[in-house]
């Protein structure tokens, strides 16, 4: 399988190719969560006291999803907000997400990924220089095109994540 960091064709090709770096790792995620069983996607690790994949996923696709509207230059409608978020619970913590499938949190994520598509296909290389105000406690200011790149890279950290979750599990669980 050749691996490339091309964009769709009617892309711009900066735009293009980093948008194929937030793709490629989404089909990532996919390989490295395929098979889960629902007592693994809602595994909090040793002691139950990390994030589970589930809460990860949901972090992954919220923020991808504040991104697809920064993008756009529009702010997130409540509707998804409360669909999606939020961000962070009461306690400065990732949402608690138990008993929700895998195939549903793909199945959500991919939807959020058809939206960063469609908006991608809207931009000129020339945009990935716009700036956008991010954060949920500081407002930083970051431009489109590290807005893209970040979207791929904050995926890959959780990503780790989880396959430290999966390893976990399979000792304890599986080795017996």
């Amino acid at each position: 399988m050749l691996h490339d960091l091309q964009g769709e064709a009617n892309m711009s090709s900066i735009v293009g190719m980093l948008y194929s770096a937030v793709k490629e790792n989404s089909q990532r995620l996919q390989l490295i969560t395929h098979g889960m069983l629902q007592e693994e996607v809602d595994y909090k690790g040793l002691n139950n006291n990390f994030n589970s994949t589930a809460q990860l996923i949901k972090h992954i696709m919220y923020v991808d999803l504040n991104w697809v509207y920064r993008i756009k230059g529009q702010p997130l409608p409540q509707s998804l907000k409360e669909q999606y978020g939020p961000m962070i619970d009461e306690n400065n913590r990732l949402p608690m997400v138990k008993g929700m499938s895998l195939n549903t949190l793909m199945s959500n994520y991919e939807g959020v990924l058809g939206m960063l598509r469609d908006s991608c296909t809207q931009l000129t290389d020339t945009d990935l220089d716009n700036i956008v105000i991010f954060g949920h406690e500081n407002e930083k200011q970051a431009t489109i095109r590290w807005g893209l790149w970040h979207m791929a890279d904050h995926s890959r950290y959780h990503q780790a994540q989880i396959n430290q979750l999966r390893k976990w599990y399979s000792e304890i669980f599986l080795a017996k």
